[in-house]
């Protein structure tokens, strides 16, 4: 199967535990000055994912995942100043098997381990202008990569019957090792659930729950003030989030489209709590686009 996906995350104002704070209450006033000098204020981050996906036998599948990102955040800072900076590039590529572990006689439960690597091969060396410095090293929200190895373990159940499809899934990123910016990012952990419904041979929708919690950074880049501005502050980085989606699927059964299958899920977060301040997701959108053969 060969894959192509586009995600956008939008994120917009700030989150200390549960707490909204504005950019005012984080960087104060110059006579009241706050925790830090600069407040984030909105960032997108847009992600083209190429994938290839291959099952040598029913039990095998490897996939390998290309993604392209660009990100752009704004900012404001304790004088009323308002800049913006960004990076693009290539993010981290993930190498991974699927392994099925279990198969019922009617082929309506399955269960399989998710076993993968994701490579250093995004940049932690992002670069821009802001009013304090000319091409300044930028936050660890604002990089592209881990700049480590991490190990990507899950597990996922799925069933099936004539018209619903449901399952779970586990999926989890450990970080081996410290980067050459003597920093490691923090562990993820993501619970997810959903169930799909067949409208016909061609259309489906689906309704999904996930759960998602990750840690703070442990060390620190050097080239970051940890007081400028609280995404480059490492105690600033964990959290958790819940979000709900909605999903539809069209799958092509005939003419020269055959095989093909679009998708599109649109997500929200009804539940933040996170080690601010920190940004506040707002929504993510994913259109996929699958060939299988």
């Amino acid at each position: 199967m060969l894959s192509y996906r586009y995600m956008r995350m939008e994120m917009d104002g700030n989150l200390d535990g549960t707490q909204s704070r504005s950019a005012s209450d984080i960087t104060g006033t110059m006579m009241s000055p706050g925790a830090y000098m600069v407040a984030p204020r909105k960032m997108t981050m847009d992600m083209h994912m190429f994938g290839a996906m291959y099952a040598p036998n029913d039990d095998v599948t490897v996939m390998l995942m290309l993604p392209l990102i660009k990100k752009e955040m704004s900012h404001v800072t304790r004088m009323g100043a308002n800049f913006s900076t960004e990076s693009d590039g290539l993010g981290d590529v993930k190498a991974s098997a699927l392994l099925n572990i279990y198969r019922s006689a009617d082929q309506r439960h399955r269960v399989h381990l998710n076993l993968g690597v994701s490579l250093p091969t995004g940049s932690i060396d992002e670069r821009d202008d802001t009013p304090a410095m000319a091409n300044a090293k930028l936050p660890y929200s604002m990089q592209l990569g881990s700049g480590t190895y991490d190990l990507l373990p899950g597990i996922t159940y799925q069933g099936y019957s004539t018209l619903f499809n449901w399952g779970a899934q586990f999926l989890a990123t450990h970080r081996i090792s410290e980067n050459d910016n003597e920093y490691t990012l923090g562990d993820r952990y993501e619970l997810s659930a959903w169930v799909a419904r067949s409208w016909s041979q061609s259309f489906s929708s689906s309704l999904r729950i996930q759960h998602s919690s990750w840690d703070n950074i442990d060390g620190f880049n050097s080239e970051l003030n940890p007081m400028m501005v609280p995404t480059a502050d490492p105690k600033a980085q964990g959290g958790e989030r819940s979000d709900i989606a909605i999903g539809a699927n069209y799958l092509f059964i005939a003419g020269s489209l055959k095989g093909q299958r679009l998708a599109l899920e649109y997500s929200v977060p009804f539940y933040q709590e996170l080690d601010g301040p920190q940004m506040e997701t707002k929504s993510s959108l994913n259109l996929g686009w699958q060939y299988a053969f």
